[in-house]
């Protein structure tokens, strides 16, 4: 499925991961896919209201927390830059898909990171 909101389609995600060496770019392309599946689900399930929202992103949280152990064989983990960097992230697609109110911290409140 090609994603329909172009802010989103043009959005760099996980830039700041990208930019340090210290996370394999390997593992950062396997939290890029996590992040560009949830816009795909939110543009085919359509939550209408926050509550609906989080559900999604709830399920794409559990999915960077089953990632961290590929961070660590690659000698890496999410840390302090990476936790931000994928917050602001979850919280810029739930802004692009209509949610700006959501609340960051609700977004990823399943991270185990």
């Amino acid at each position: 499925m090609s994603l329909t909101n172009s802010q989103v389609a043009g959005h760099g995600f996980l830039r700041g991961m990208y930019e340090d060496p210290y996370f394999p770019d390997h593992v950062v392309d396997e939290g890029k896919t996590i992040l560009l599946r949830l816009c795909e689900r939110i543009e085919a399930e359509r939550p209408s209201n926050l509550a609906a929202l989080y559900e999604l992103t709830e399920a794409a949280t559990k999915q960077f927390n089953a990632l961290e152990a590929e961070f660590e064989a690659a000698g890496s983990e999410i840390e302090t830059v990476a936790r931000e960097v994928i917050a602001e992230d979850f919280w810029f697609v739930a802004s692009a898909y209509g949610f700006p109110e959501a609340d960051m911290e609700q977004l990823v409140a399943a991270r185990d990171w």
